[in-house]
């Protein structure tokens, strides 16, 4: 059941997705006069689609194709993914995309990252009026590492303040922040001192392929303590900090899982931190390695916006995004992080949806990756919309429009390029499968 929720919140999403991207083209050429052909969600290839109607009077096909990697605008008299050259035998018509100024033939082309971003910054808008924002604030917040950031000199209960001139703001993105910002050093605070960390440029792949660098260290102080635990009444109260567990020292609660784990079931005799004075109490581990009490960890930052002010909040955080996800391209397009490894197809994007619906992590996804495919749409690669807006930039720039067999053998070239990112795409997916 979790597979399949996660698998409708993927069709329904790229659904979306790709509805808005073809919308803006078709939206800007409609304005212009230019006939549009084809609406397609899906790609109605070797011409089968699943289903396809043209209303009466108008001049587009509407459908839904079998082939769900993508869709497309059939814009009359432009070279684009269908590879259709009839149209260039015979004279350019008024209605046709290569007759009209190259500043409108522009548009047409952004239109569908213009209205991928537009989404992005409703949906975020949206998202911050109605739920806010929340997050945990890296001031004063010390993390607990794993094995790959202790290799590289971070210690549990450091306080990172930089990376470089960099001072994050939100814990759970420390290790994005990192990776992105390509740092040479992280500036801690450790102990009373403060100190550098160097950071090996070599081992960014690593960061990438390695989740859960920086954990929140929280240390065992009780919160409360509910009836139903096996310590209820035995002499535990709230605010004690369990400094030992059957001997050994409990800096923060992740140093005492593995102890309370490999004892469950037994009585421990514990180490208590009250006040001034430092008791010793047994307790009880129950059998799932846990002393049934709630702990004190660090209260999230919530900030909560009206309706107004969410919409230049949703703008912030959409261009956020974009600055964020242009970072993560150039960790792609360098091979010594080895970020090429995480590059995904539709089976990693549908394994970041929830198993449960939730509407706000589904809003969250749709804004973000909408944010995704306006960006990797800007890239100059030929079939891409930024490969038609950088030709057409050039014309706008030189005043000579790049000939037809040559738009239609870039053409070809992008197609390939694009194939050759999707075999990456599968192929990382399917070995992780494996893996």
């Amino acid at each position: 059941m979790t597979v399949l929720i996660r698998i409708i919140q993927l069709i329904i999403a790229l659904a979306v997705l790709i509805l808005v991207h073809e919308l803006g083209h078709f939206t800007f050429a409609k304005i212009f006069k230019i006939r549009v052909d084809k609406f397609y969600l899906f790609f109605d290839a070797g011409g089968f689609s699943l289903f396809k109607f043209k209303p009466k009077g108008s001049e587009t096909e509407y459908g839904i194709g079998w082939l769900p990697l993508g869709g497309y605008c059939k814009i009359a008299g432009m070279i684009d993914e269908s590879m259709d050259t009839e149209h260039l035998k015979s004279e350019a018509q008024p209605w046709e995309f290569r007759s009209k100024p190259a500043w409108q033939r522009l548009l047409v082309m952004a239109g569908g990252v213009i209205f991928n971003f537009i989404l992005a910054i409703i949906t975020y808008s949206f998202i911050l009026s109605h739920w806010g924002e929340t997050y945990v604030s890296n001031e004063d917040s010390q993390i607990y590492v794993n094995g790959l950031a202790y290799e590289m000199g971070f210690r549990n209960g450091d306080r990172i303040i930089r990376f470089d001139d960099y001072q994050p703001t939100d814990f759970y993105m420390l290790q994005a922040d990192m990776a992105r910002q390509k740092a040479g050093k992280a500036t801690v605070v450790r102990g009373k001192d403060t100190l550098d960390i160097y950071i090996d440029q070599r081992m960014i792949g690593k960061v990438l392929n390695s989740p859960g660098m920086f954990s929140l260290a929280v240390p065992f102080v009780v919160k409360s303590i509910g009836e139903d635990s096996p310590n209820f009444g035995k002499g535990l109260a709230d605010g004690d900090r369990i400094l030992t567990v059957g001997g050994t020292a409990i800096e923060y609660v992740q140093d005492a899982w593995p102890v309370l784990e490999s004892h469950a079931g037994e009585l421990m005799e514990c180490s208590i931190k009250r006040g001034a004075d430092t008791l010793s109490i047994p307790l009880q581990v129950d059998s799932t390695g846990r002393l049934g009490v709630y702990i004190s960890v660090k209260e999230p930052v919530k900030k909560e916006y009206s309706f107004l002010s969410a919409i230049p909040a949703g703008c912030r955080k959409t261009f956020s995004s974009i600055g964020d996800y242009l970072m993560d391209l150039r960790l792609v397009a360098t091979p010594s992080t080895e970020a090429y490894k995480s590059v995904g197809s539709f089976i990693a994007i549908g394994k970041i949806f929830p198993t449960r619906w939730n509407w706000q992590m589904f809003l969250n996804i749709i804004a973000m990756l909408s944010v995704m495919l306006g960006v990797m749409n800007l890239l100059p690669v030929p079939a891409l919309d930024g490969g038609h807006i950088i030709f057409t930039l050039y014309e706008m720039v030189t005043g000579r429009k790049p000939s037809d067999n040559f738009l239609y053998a870039a053409q070809i070239v992008g197609m390939l390029l694009i194939f050759g990112l999707m075999f990456l795409a599968f192929g990382n997916d399917i070995a992780g499968l494996f893996r």
